[in-house]
């Protein structure tokens, strides 16, 4: 995996994101077993509740595409026209990240640029997570 392609994938994709009432731009790079690399960016809605962050964004995209198995996503974040900052998924995401990919081995990549960034597993993220095995649904 070229850890700085796939944050400069997140850049790109964070430019396309919508946000007239935050103003927090997110983006995403989901990197699938395929090779495959899927953007993502945060969508808002003025209800609030039907927004859509950017790592699902991502993921919903590539699942609707017939992936299934992914190694790494990186999230790059910050105000429009301003610096990115280094910033976590939400617990939503976790949950759906739960759901698709493997909890000791999925890479987070949270960047400021592709030389500065921390990469933490879905488990450090996501201590004691919830997903399929627990319902006796393991891949």
């Amino acid at each position: 995996m070229n850890i700085s392609q796939l944050i400069e994938e997140a850049i790109q994709a964070r430019k396309h994101a919508y946000t007239p009432y935050s103003h927090f731009q997110v983006g995403a790079a989901l990197l699938a077993a395929s090779g495959k690399i899927y953007r993502g960016c945060n969508i808002e809605n003025a209800g609030y509740t039907p927004s859509n962050c950017a790592e699902r964004t991502a993921f919903f995209k590539a699942v609707s595409e017939g992936e299934r198995v992914f190694e790494a996503i990186a999230v790059v974040a910050g105000p429009e026209g301003g610096e990115l900052e280094e910033t976590a998924p939400c617990g939503v995401c976790r949950q759906v990240m739960m759901e698709f990919c493997d909890y000791e081995t999925f890479q987070i990549i949270m960047a400021v640029s592709p030389k500065d960034y921390q990469i933490l597993t879905l488990k450090e993220l996501l201590p004691m997570g919830f997903g399929p095995a627990n319902l006796n649904c393991a891949k």
